[in-house]
């Protein structure tokens, strides 16, 4: 019986978290596990029904989690990157004290704004626009720098708050007065009492280290598409909240402005987690690139791809708001430089065959597909996913046995 030559099918699965219900690692090990079996059982018979044997064919999967720079950058890294995890207790988002993780690599720390100030640590998921603060997160990266950390990523999705990042300033050191040379209470709201910024006590590791601001939206700080009047609303913000947060950021900018002689307020990104962009762009000189780009990149995204023959990427819902930047796209540009065929696996799709064809993508499969039930989709998401990934498997596996002739795989 003829045997096909030894060759291989590597299949890199690169996922986000599927919120609520599986981990990007969880995704990612589950996928590949099921691709690689419902591939092995197609091409198995398909080869069988041709008279050929499959001796010295590999599958290769790769489980690769990534995430946006929101909630789970610090599993991606720690999954995907193999840095380590250093725990620290710092102040949660309305004062109470939490424990928060940060990703460390030598003198690279990774920061996840959610870890510590993020909307999942409100007690009881209870809102709190006007006085959530960031000063948690200020604390993490104060912790990061004073262990020798000079390479900073912040990762900022998933906030509670609309400060400005003046928590953060407050934890680095800064000081935000009001006229009577008093320090301001946390929140975005007691900014309108602001009178002046004093950075004579900001931690002189600061301006030795290398900032950079892992955001997705290119808001500006203010006005209409600014950090109030666009997420605000998210953080349980009123119409009236959001004018008042909007002209509370006003003057941080202002005094901020007067107090660095850099204004950021317009910049790109500017408006990311509350206005944190703001503070990473105009103090800390920060750069922003996608979360999403800066995970792949310390996971050794070029290395661990090479000759990649299908990319496997995929998250919660695949909706509208995927195509502005969410994980799916920042992996589809990428696997676009090997370049391999990308298929998106989720819980939920509304994109319409059109939509998602036209950013890209070869092919998409949802949960839903299986299951109509939401509920249950998020009950049994593993197993269906699991389900998923054969048919998937299979399919591809089926068709490289048909590329086969009795000379081998492909001839």
């Amino acid at each position: 019986m003829p045997t096909p030559d030894k060759t291989a099918f590597h299949v890199v699965v690169a996922p986000d978290k599927f919120k609520g219900s599986l981990t990007a690692s969880e995704v990612a090990h589950t996928v590949a596990e099921h691709f690689r079996e419902g591939f092995h059982r197609a091409l198995s018979a398909g080869a069988e029904a041709r008279g050929l044997e499959t001796t010295g064919w590999a599958v290769v999967s790769t489980p690769l989690p990534v995430a946006d720079g929101g909630e789970g950058t610090v599993e991606a890294a720690v999954r995907s990157a193999g840095f380590g995890t250093v725990t620290v207790r710092v102040t949660g988002p309305t004062g109470e004290p939490v424990q928060a993780t940060y990703a460390r690599d030598g003198d690279t720390v990774i920061v996840e704004m959610a870890q510590a100030s993020g909307l999942d640590r409100l007690p009881g998921g209870v809102r709190a626009p006007l006085t959530a603060t960031t000063r948690g997160t200020g604390e993490l990266v104060r912790h990061a720098l004073a262990a020798g950390a000079r390479d900073v990523v912040l990762a900022v999705g998933g906030s509670a708050s609309t400060d400005g990042g003046a928590g953060i300033l407050a934890a680095l050191g800064g000081r935000l007065l009001d006229a009577a040379g008093n320090d301001l209470p946390d929140g975005g709201a007691a900014l309108l009492d602001l009178d002046r910024v004093d950075l004579s006590g900001l931690d002189p590791l600061v301006r030795r280290t290398w900032w950079t601001l892992a955001a997705d939206v290119d808001n500006p700080l203010l006005g209409t598409r600014g950090a109030a009047a666009v997420f605000g609303p998210q953080k349980g913000a009123s119409a009236a909240d959001v004018e008042l947060l909007d002209r509370a950021l006003t003057r941080f900018a202002d005094a901020l402005a007067d107090a660095t002689g850099t204004d950021a307020r317009e910049e790109p990104g500017a408006g990311a987690a509350g206005g944190v962009g703001f503070l990473a762009l105009g103090l800390l000189g920060a750069r922003r690139r996608p979360g999403v780009e800066v995970v792949l990149d310390l996971a050794g995204w070029e290395h661990r791809t090479q000759g990649a023959s299908l990319v496997v990427t995929g998250e919660g819902s695949f909706d509208e708001q995927s195509l502005g930047g969410k994980t799916p796209v920042g992996v589809a540009a990428a696997a676009a430089r090997i370049p391999a065929p990308v298929v998106v696996v989720s819980g939920r799709r509304t994109l319409s065959e059109e939509r998602w064809r036209a950013a890209g993508f070869a092919d998409a499969r949802a949960l839903t597909d299986l299951e109509p039930d939401p509920a249950v989709c998020v009950r049994d998401a593993r197993r269906l996913l699991a389900e998923l990934a054969g048919q998937l498997g299979a399919e591809h596996g089926a068709r490289v046995a048909q590329t086969w002739t009795s000379e081998g795989p492909g001839a």
